[in-house]
């Protein structure tokens, strides 16, 4: 997992933050070779590896499935989610501390775990998801207990308009005394979206106020559309 690690250093996080400040979210290029992309794929059909898997229709989450990883995770899943943590934890603090809330995070990913596994938050929360013909997910939050860290993950693993048409990121945004706004972004394969999973600060005339943000994915109307979704903090058992 060395040339994962490798990667994460050598994102621009400066460019990061300053576009998770000002948006929410931000999409780092082509952070996945080809060969990972496939192979994450490959492993949705494998079996042993999971500890549940959604059909979203039953749920009326969308159209389409997940499956979340079991512990131990996928050494590439692994390396992520414990090497991109203290990259995003100064963003993540810092909107703490902008907001008034007093929570600040640990700045290894271990801490954070320990802190989910003491309020019985111990169910692994990576997943991989796909859609076909017609499939889509409903703007949602993922937050699954008490403890949550506010930024996660997303890697897609599908090239648009080749692999898949439509099936685009959809965010959206919460407008003071006004209807959302949204926002649509059509990600590459290999690209990895850094986005909020609850809420992001906006400076107003009397200082910072909280947004609400949430996402979901549109139509996918010809084509399977697959990505890798890390989320930071453990599900309740």
């Amino acid at each position: 997992m060395e040339n994962i690690i490798k990667k994460i250093n050598e994102v621009d996080w400066q460019d990061v933050a300053t576009k998770m400040h000002k948006n929410g979210y931000v999409v780092v290029p082509r952070f996945l070779s080809e060969m990972e992309c496939e192979n994450l794929i490959s492993m949705y059909e494998h079996t042993g590896i999971y500890r549940k898997k959604v059909i979203m229709e039953r749920y009326r989450f969308g159209l389409g499935e997940y499956k979340y990883f079991d512990y131990p995770l996928p050494d590439i899943v692994q390396a992520i989610r414990e090497n991109i943590y203290p990259k995003l934890v100064p963003i993540a603090n810092l909107w703490m501390k902008m907001l008034g809330i007093n929570k600040p995070f640990p700045n290894v990913f271990e801490k954070l775990q320990a802190e989910c596994h003491l309020n019985n938050q111990l169910k692994p929360t990576p997943l991989l998801l796909k859609y076909g013909v017609g499939g889509f997910n409903t703007l949602h939050q993922d937050l699954y207990g008490e403890v949550y860290f506010p930024l996660q993950a997303i890697f897609m693993l599908n090239e648009p308009d080749v692999d898949y048409m439509g099936g685009e990121l959809v965010l959206t945004q919460q407008i003071p005394r006004a209807q959302s706004k949204a926002i649509v972004l059509a990600p590459k394969k290999g690209d990895m979206v850094i986005l909020t999973t609850h809420f992001k600060p906006t400076k107003g005339a009397r200082g910072y106020y909280r947004v609400n943000m949430k996402h979901g994915v549109s139509e996918v109307h010809d084509g399977e559309r697959h990505t890798l979704g890390v989320i930071f903090h453990d599900a309740q058992s």
